[in-house]
């Protein structure tokens, strides 16, 4: 990392900032740490506060439209008001706990190109907050989410994207204004019934929903139509099932039931 200059706020020969993360790799409900240096202009600066918050690209309905936002989550103080002198490197240290909904950011060991996670440092100064471009941060899914996404593998549901959306699911806690989607095609034998699927973690410490989202397929006179699923996963237990088995089964009456096949 470099050194960024802050302008919009502080003015030119204002203060400047580097992040440093100790490990940018992160599980949901780990915490990512390390640390802002603060180096000091070419006058002395009131720092009313530093902070630390993720943030994340999501998409946002508004009517008829729809457009991109970067919302941020988990935001923390961590260093209070003080005189930065000029040319005075100030170092403070940090650790920032992720949430447990936090969305994915690398599946199947691969990046996922619709999903970015990053750490923005921000400097307050009176009636002013000047941010830092974000720092990437990989967040790679839960063992249990390991589990059900590899089910979905080995049974021939193939990875099509992921984003975010903001709102919330109804029916499930949810600690966060935004949850994600990962879609996936499906294999033959569902793809009579099913365009695809769009699967949602909303974890917690000791277990995770998964809402399941169906998109039927539309026929000749049909239009294609959106049905709902969930169930639960408890950590403690996820390895004594056979997901492939579980999943094939829920899909498989969801589908009957629905009309999907």
């Amino acid at each position: 990392m470099v050194f960024r200059k802050l302008l919009s706020a502080m003015g030119v020969g204002g203060p400047s900032v580097e992040t440093v993360l100790h490990n940018p790799n992160v599980r949901p409900g780990g915490a990512v740490t390390g640390d802002v240096t603060i180096l000091g202009g070419d006058h002395p600066t009131d720092i009313i506060g530093v902070n630390i918050a993720l943030a994340s690209r999501v998409e946002v309905e508004s009517g008829d439209s729809e457009y991109n936002a970067k919302i941020e989550y988990a935001k923390v103080r961590i260093a209070g008001g003080f005189q930065l002198g000029p040319g005075v490197r100030n170092g403070i240290p940090f650790s920032l706990q992720v949430p447990w909904e936090a969305p994915l950011t690398h599946l199947y060991g691969r990046q996922l190109h619709g999903t970015t996670v990053g750490l923005a440092t921000e400097l307050e100064v009176a009636r002013a907050v000047d941010a830092t471009d974000l720092d990437p941060v990989a967040v790679h899914p839960l063992p249990a989410q390991e589990r059900v996404l590899a089910a979905f593998a080995n049974l021939g549901f193939h990875f099509r994207n992921a984003d975010c959306e903001k709102g919330r699911i109804w029916g499930v806690h949810q600690e966060l204004p935004f949850y994600q989607e990962i879609e996936f095609y499906p294999p033959p034998q569902y793809s009579g019934g099913i365009k695809q699927i769009e699967v949602t973690f909303v974890a917690g410490p000791h277990s995770m929903e998964v809402v399941l989202e169906l998109d039927k397929r539309g026929g000749v006179f049909t239009e294609g139509r959106d049905s709902f699923g969930r169930f639960t996963v408890d950590y403690a237990t996820v390895e004594q099932t056979n997901w492939e088995q579980q999943l094939d089964g829920y899909l498989q009456q969801a589908g009957r039931r629905r009309g999907f096949f």
